[in-house]
């Protein structure tokens, strides 16, 4: 976070929520007259869109008016909690045969024909 987006926060920000990953959301105290008030995020460790959960995800973008930390939303059994970007981590997905995880995959079965221009 710059000093800038620090003192902003400090003098015009009024604490909204938190979410599970310590991610802090923010709103305008005093919005101009006819305009939206002015939504933020300030991200526990790095700057990373992934981070933000789905339910903030709508308010930061304004979506709703009534803040996740404020609801109680319903959530369902099919729902799974919410995970970031792990692209580029030692977390990755790696596939078989992929070249990070012992680089083997099973054989070809023969089913495939590779194109041939005619």
């Amino acid at each position: 976070m710059t000093i800038g987006t620090r003192l902003y926060t400090f003098f015009k920000g009024r604490h909204v929520g938190s979410d599970s990953h310590g991610n802090r959301y923010f709103i305008d105290r005093r919005p101009k007259d006819g305009k939206h008030a002015k939504r933020w995020v300030i991200y526990s460790g790095s700057n990373d869109a992934s981070k933000v959960p789905a339910h903030w995800h709508g308010w930061l973008h304004g979506r709703t008016n009534e803040s996740p930390g404020e609801s109680n939303r319903k959530l369902y059994d099919w729902q799974q909690d919410h995970q970031e970007n792990l692209t580029g981590t030692e977390k990755a997905y790696k596939p078989p045969g992929h070249l990070l995880s012992q680089g083997k995959r099973a054989k070809a079965t023969g089913d495939y024909e590779p194109w041939r221009p005619s």
